[in-house]
């Protein structure tokens, strides 16, 4: 890890993966139609095992559908799936997948995680690849909310689906650094895949830091936390 300086005033995140997973119940759904018996309590680790596969090699802009293909053979080869029905998994998981809004389950410990951030002073914004939906659904789960509400305050929600751009694209960092009135050296972000966010962000010239809560990113070249907390833990030492 490179060596602290003074902690950033500003924290932009991801929603997948750092808020919310994909919506259990349809995923269950999708193995029960594919005639798959899978346990509910691999969901959320095979996503992250998944999306480990995400490295910061690959051109993500050049090869979605490759890259978003191996995603999902690595999500059915982590929930157990039989190898004579993983064909049929991955046909029913692609269209449950294809619909931004089956990102709804909360990460447990994310809204405690977010407000300890809070609590730091740090400013505090979304820049996520969504439908333009994200900011409400984030809202309606009491997580985080533009203004005051029941979760926690955050200052911007800035959603692919409405800015037109999508990370690894840095415009989409630039959108979220604009709206804060800040430089890129003043703003770190938080994100799940190294090929999407740690690229965008790198890109962006924001200081990257990726989820890793089952240390899948132990020897990476880039900067990773356990939680939210364990990154509010980082700033408070940072800036003390």
């Amino acid at each position: 890890m490179a060596p602290l300086s003074e902690g950033p005033v500003a924290v932009l995140l991801d929603a997948g993966g750092v808020f919310v997973l994909p919506d259990p119940d349809r995923i269950l759904g999708a193995f029960t139609r594919a005639e798959c018996s899978v346990p509910r309590e691999v969901l959320a680790d095979a996503h992250y095992r998944a999306a480990a596969r995400f490295g910061i090699h690959l051109d993500v802009e050049a090869c979605w559908t490759e890259a978003w293909l191996e995603y999902l053979q690595i999500y059915v080869d982590e929930c157990g799936v039989p190898q004579d029905r993983r064909d049929e998994a991955h046909r029913h998981l692609d269209s449950e997948f294809a619909d931004a809004a089956l990102w709804v389950e909360p990460v447990p410990g994310s809204r405690e995680g977010l407000q300890a951030l809070a609590d730091t002073g740090v400013r505090l914004g979304i820049v996520s690849n969504a439908d333009g939906m994200m900011g409400p659904r984030l809202a309606q789960l009491e997580l985080c909310q533009v203004g005051p509400g029941i979760g926690v305050d955050i200052e911007c929600v800035v959603d692919s689906g409405n800015v037109g751009v999508m990370k690894p694209d840095p415009r989409i960092f630039q959108a979220a650094i604009d709206l804060l009135g800040l430089e890129p050296d003043q703003v770190w972000y938080v994100g799940d895949m190294p090929a999407i966010d740690v690229v965008g962000a790198r890109r962006a010239g924001i200081r990257p830091y990726l989820m890793d809560p089952l240390g899948l990113h132990l020897d990476a070249g880039y900067e990773r936390i356990s939680s939210l907390e364990a990154l509010a833990e980082l700033i408070a030492t940072a800036s003390g």
